[in-house]
Parts: C-alpha cells; structure tokens; sequence
C-alpha cells in the first residue's frame, strides 16, 4: 500500500469532504457526467486536487466556483468548511436559484374544468406520477 500523499487528494473525495455532495458516490458519479471542471474541462474522480485549485460545478441549476484553500482527508462540519474552501460563485446564480425555487412547477390556469385526458397525461410525465 502506499503512503498517503498529504499535499494532494482525489477530487471526489474532496468534494464529499467539503459538503459539495452529500455523498462520495454521488461526487464520483458528478465527475463522470462531466459536472465537475477544472479550468473548463471536465475531470475524472481520480484527478488530484492541490491548493489554489479553482473547480466549477454544476449542482442542480446552479453552478457553483469554489477555489481549494486546504485540502482534508475526512469529512467536516458546515462551520469548518470556510477553511477548506473559498466560495467564488457569483450572486447571479444564488438568485436563479432562488427564483427557480419560488416558481410553481406546474400551472393551470383557473376556471377552465377538469383536465382532458391529454392534459392528465401530460401532469403525469410533468409530476411523475405512475400510470395505471
């Protein structure tokens, strides 16, 4: 086995161990979808992260820049990760988000009855909901 390397670490785990992705699983499966970059180009989970490092991530509709301040071999609390990681993503994307969130999912506009049998069809895709 070798020796851990203290002044480099695989992105995947350090984006589970800053709190980017709730699990490592789900950081791994990120870089592979190419949801993970380092100077715009997508990177595998084995890529080796050092300080000064700046990676962009695209996390639901939002896409977050982060810079590697320290890097950490275990996972740590919300109030340590500042320590860890310098947040650079604009505002912009925080208020997309925030509007994305306050917008209804799906609208129908009142006063015109129940729905055809299309219109139910097509709830259905947009909610998910199991056909019969």
């Amino acid at each position: 086995m070798s020796k851990q390397n203290d002044n480099s670490l695989r992105i995947d785990k350090w984006l589970w161990a800053v709190r980017l992705f709730k699990t490592r699983n789900q950081a791994t499966q990120a870089c592979k979808a190419g949801k993970v970059k380092i100077d715009g180009e997508s990177v595998k989970p084995s890529r080796e992260v050092k300080e000064g490092l700046i990676i962009t991530v695209q996390s639901g509709t939002i896409k977050k820049t982060v810079k590697v301040v320290g890097l950490l071999h275990k996972r740590v609390g919300t109030g340590l990760v500042s320590h860890y990681m310098e947040d650079l993503t604009p505002e912009e994307e925080y208020i997309k988000q925030e509007k994305m969130k306050k917008q209804p999912a799906y609208m129908r506009p009142k006063g015109l009855g129940r729905p055809t049998k299309k219109e139910r069809r097509d709830m259905a895709d947009w909610f998910g909901w199991k056909k019969k």
